[in-house]
């Protein structure tokens, strides 16, 4: 899944700041300087309130190291696009521009270059705990000027989830671990051979399920190809887009061979633009499937007052880390998004909004939003703590991927290259077109979207 100078805090000040010193640096649109405005997503399910609650104890928390301070926040909402699209309208003037905003990695770029967000950099030189945060977290937030726009506050991985029902009658293993893309197609067809009636592997594929299919299922394979020292969509020394490679083509296949050896669900059922929701809700706590490339999230949706409420989920479900294609080092692939706290570019207070970040993470509360979200967490100081790895069954697995994990070149032509991975994606596992006809048609697209900036041209 968004720039101007203020005054920088000192590093042990900013959370013990006093009043007369934030009315004097607050600047932007001429907002109240004692009210700290914060916009955020909220969720369109009443019973989740998750975010909410963790705001209102962190507002607590602030405004009673910050006397005179008030906290006043702004929730949108919507559903992803809506919030995306309301979020980007209340940047562009100072009169609605909040002074704190959650930003999705997914498209924070395009914030980015429209102008509507601050680089962080100057604040994060003097904040300590920058250096907690693991390095792959800290690129999620920086635009291709090299410099940081937010400070992330969790993320997600991916991997293998596995039915240990559906493998015991496979006569595969409960301690399963895959070291090829081979070994897992293996297994997929163990379980086809040997359990009639269930899905022996879902791959997420086409437009219908859209970045779900991207990035859980095709990045999932392009970025456990080669060597695993560049990206392969994106040229990061020239700033251009790669071009369809043999990394590439091989991912197709992987995905053709699912669907053409109808390993993973009918095409129809992959095609649905409800699959993920049936994955999780029915598919996996009904063991009518074998295997699942998805993501660290699963169990949210099974916690109690979930609507699909699984307790027996870590003990029916193994978990297994994605192989690179030829067991290839470092041998596991994920990949990452999350969400960042961004300060706008129309801030009224900005570094009364850079306090507030540092609050929201604090090793303590932000190990709070983590077990409370069922997130990753992105700071290596939470992450090696007992209480945090064993708050949720599956936290430490994930974690532990972190360091294997990437990131979408998310820059502003990235949401029309993934809709070019997904027509790519489609188009084999329909079987209207063969690798080679999608990857000639993948490039073109490319050309399309990113015009001149596809690499070696």
């Amino acid at each position: 899944m968004p720039v101007r100078s203020t005054a920088v805090l000192p590093a042990l000040a900013a959370l013990a700041l006093a009043a007369t010193a934030l009315t004097a640096c607050s600047g932007g649109g001429g907002g109240d300087p004692d009210t700290l405005k914060v916009s955020f997503k909220q969720s369109t399910d009443n019973s989740v309130k998750v975010m909410d609650e963790y705001l209102a104890g962190v507002k607590k928390e602030f405004e009673r190291a910050h006397p005179g301070k008030k906290v006043e926040f702004v929730p949108v909402k919507a559903p992803d696009s809506e919030y995306y699209t309301k979020l980007q309208q209340m940047l562009r003037s100072p009169r609605t521009a909040p002074d704190l905003v959650y930003e999705d990695t997914f498209l924070i770029n395009s914030d980015i270059v429209s102008g509507y967000l601050r680089p962080l950099d100057p604040y994060l030189a003097e904040w300590e705990d920058w250096d907690r945060f693991f390095d792959t977290a800290k690129a999620a937030a920086r635009g291709e000027d090299g410099k940081t726009y937010g400070v992330p506050d969790g993320t997600d991985t991916r991997g293998l989830w596995f039915s240990k029902d559906v493998f015991a009658k496979a006569g595969l293993p409960a301690d399963w671990q895959p070291r090829t893309w081979d070994d897992l197609l293996d297994a997929a067809r163990a379980v086809k051979a040997k359990v009639p009636g269930v899905v022996p592997l879902n791959v997420y594929t086409g437009k219908p399920v859209g970045e779900g299919a991207t990035m859980q299922g095709f990045q999932m394979l392009l970025y456990g190809t080669g060597d695993g020292t560049s990206d392969p969509l994106y040229d990061t020394a020239s700033k251009k887009w790669r071009p369809a490679g043999k990394g590439f083509a091989d991912a197709l296949s992987f995905v053709e061979t699912v669907y053409e050896e109808k390993l993973g669900p009918d095409v129809s059922d992959a095609l649905d633009p409800h699959i993920m929701t049936r994955v999780r809700g029915e598919l996996l706590p009904e063991g009518k499937l074998g295997i699942a490339l998805d993501g660290s999230w699963l169990p949210q949706d099974w916690l109690p007052g979930s609507g699909h409420e699984w307790p027996e989920w870590s003990d029916e479900l193994g978990l297994a880390y994605m192989p690179t294609q030829n067991g290839q080092a470092p041998g596991k692939v994920s990949m990452s998004g999350g969400w960042t706290w961004s300060i706008p570019a129309k801030a009224a207070n900005p570094d009364l909004a850079f306090a507030f970040i540092r609050t929201l993470q604090t090793k303590a509360n932000a190990q709070k939003w983590y077990v409370a979200n069922s997130g990753i967490a992105v700071r290596e100081d939470v992450a090696g703590d007992p209480a945090y790895t064993g708050a949720q069954p599956g936290t430490a697995f994930f974690t532990g991927l972190v360091a294997h994990t990437h990131y979408r070149p998310a820059y502003p032509a990235y949401p029309k290259v993934s809709v070019a991975i997904q027509e790519a994606m489609e188009s084999v596992t329909t079987g209207d077109r063969s690798v080679e006809e999608a990857v000639r048609a993948y490039d073109s697209a490319l050309e399309e979207a990113v015009g001149d900036r596809v690499a070696g041209r």
